[in-house]
């Protein structure tokens, strides 16, 4: 670390320590224990659930909630002095752990509730834990994920996930029927073909079909060829899950399809009392509000699923560098970003909006 680092606010000081505590998924605890610490030290409940997430319940007129995991990458952690102030570098910096660190900050600042989650960036399992648990509804949520501190996400697409099975005879290559690759081939060519969007459609609007992996070849016996592959589909608002897989499913004349993994997609209105407190905040703060619609998914699609009250993504950081080689964060832009959520919380604590 650099000696910059000895100039850190307390604020500054809970990010570094996150950012400087691997945490990819299934490897939360000991920055899990870092939050507890925290909100122990500023004399606030906090108690961790089964499954590792970190619970700081308070006024619930307002829940702050962001993923404590990581995907793994090993990026030194450091602060960079730049002609545009101080960043910090390091896995997580953007891809939530500066939301989740400045979020943790805002709770504290102005006794809201908290929620540090699991496992986001494999299956949400964290987030699905608590609304399947009996945790009350909050007033309103805010989930955190990198937008630019004048950045608010209302959207996000939905995903549908799963695995393509096929097996065929096993024969020479020079036979021209199909083998079991061809089929799945076959049968993804035509998923794609169902979904073949409008070249000025945008992204956000549009189905994307996505082969994640694939596995193929003459099975161990010799008498058969075997093909796998894992697909994902992202699905916009105005498909659901169902819509989607019933498309898929009907391109299937070969093989079977196990759907694992389905997350609907989420769209909220920029009237809500919440959003409305951010367009405030941001303006008052000095930035001009961005409204956002995110072409992935996020654990704000889970808790809209479960819960009928308003909510939003925020969070410091630039979202081109989730998962990149280069993800570093403006310590400015965290600090603007945790002024924005004091603000936001009072707001909605007192009924100003």
């Amino acid at each position: 670390m650099s000696e910059a680092a000895t100039e850190l606010t307390n604020a500054q000081e809970l990010l570094v320590d996150l950012v400087a505590t691997p945490s990819p998924s299934g490897e939360e605890g000991e920055a899990a224990q870092l939050l507890v610490d925290f909100f122990e030290a500023n004399d606030r409940e906090v108690w961790i659930d089964e499954v590792g997430n970190v619970h700081a319940p308070a006024d619930d007129a307002v829940l702050l909630t962001s993923h404590i995991d990581t995907v793994p990458g090993d990026i030194p952690v450091e602060i960079r002095e730049t002609d545009g102030g101080r960043e910090l570098w390091g896995r997580g910096s953007v891809d939530a752990t500066g939301s989740l660190a400045a979020m943790a900050v805002a709770a504290v600042a102005t006794g809201t509730s908290f929620l540090g989650v699991v496992g986001e960036e494999v299956d949400s399992r964290g987030a699905r834990h608590v609304v399947e648990s009996d945790r009350a509804e909050p007033g309103a949520v805010v989930n955190g994920e990198p937008s630019g501190w004048t950045g608010i996400t209302l959207g996000y697409r939905g995903l549908l996930a799963g695995t393509y099975v096929a097996t065929s005879e096993s024969g020479h290559t020079s036979r021209p029927e199909n083998n079991a690759i061809q089929d799945a081939m076959d049968w993804w060519a035509s998923v794609e073909r169902e979904f073949d969007p409008d070249e000025y459609l945008p992204v956000f609007e549009r189905v994307t079909c996505k082969p994640v992996e694939f596995e193929g070849g003459t099975s161990v016996d010799g008498l058969s060829v075997e093909a796998t592959m894992e697909v994902q589909l992202r699905v916009p608002p105005e498909y659901t899950v169902d819509d989607v897989r019933e498309v898929a499913d009907g391109q299937l004349d070969i093989g079977t399809v196990h759907w694992y993994d389905r997350v609907p997609p989420v769209m909220e209105s920029p009237r809500t009392p919440v959003a409305r407190a951010f367009r405030a905040a941001i303006r008052d703060a000095g930035g001009d509000p961005r409204l956002l619609r995110k072409t992935g998914t996020a654990d704000m699609n889970v808790f809209a699923s479960a819960w009928d009250c308003p909510m939003v993504t925020y969070g410091p950081g630039d979202s081109d560098l989730d998962h990149a080689p280069d993800e570093h964060l403006p310590l400015s832009e965290y600090d603007r970003a945790i002024d924005v959520l004091i603000d936001v919380c009072e707001r909605l604590t007192e009924g100003d909006v």
